[in-house]
Parts: structure tokens; sequence; C-alpha cells
């Protein structure tokens, strides 16, 4: 393995990391808003939905490195079996 491909699997890994970071800072603020009771206002509802959306962005993006890395293999489709002969057509 050259320098240069572990370098990249290092930055991938270190922006997994970050994504997931910076995807459970936006929870801990909803939790924070659900604490002080501030839910039920406007701006709690707005904000839980911001922060919500920010959450998903980051998780989407960590969800999609650890797709492409093969990770999550077990949620793939299996391919179906090819019929050997093509079905017959009907002569009309």
């Amino acid at each position: 393995m050259t320098k240069r491909h572990q370098r990249e699997r290092l930055l991938l890994a270190v922006t997994l990391l970050i994504s997931i970071l910076l995807g459970s800072i936006p929870l801990a603020g909803i939790g924070w808003i659900i604490v002080t009771r501030t839910i039920t206002t406007v701006d709690g509802l707005f904000m839980s939905l911001i922060l919500l959306t920010l959450s998903g962005i980051f998780f989407l993006n960590a969800f999609l490195e650890v797709r492409d890395r093969g990770f999550l293999a077990f949620l793939q489709k299996k391919k179906a079996q090819t019929p050997k002969e093509p079905p017959a057509s009907k002569a009309g």
C-alpha cells in the first residue's frame, strides 16, 4: 500500500468521523430545547426543524460514505438469477 493510498484512507476516515460528530451536535441542541421546555414555542419548533435538517444532512453524508466503503453490503438487494433460456415467443 502506497503512502498516497494510506493518506486517502485516513482522510476518508477523518471525514466520516467529522460527519458523525457534526451530526450529533444538533441532536444535543434538540435535547437542550426539550429539557428547557421550549419545544412548544414557535421558536423552539423552528429551531428543532433546522437542527434536525442539519443533523440529517451530516448523517446522510456519513451513511453514503459507509455504503461506498462496502460496510453495508447486507442492505443491497441480491441479483436475481437470469434464466438460461429466453422465454419462447408465441407465433401469432
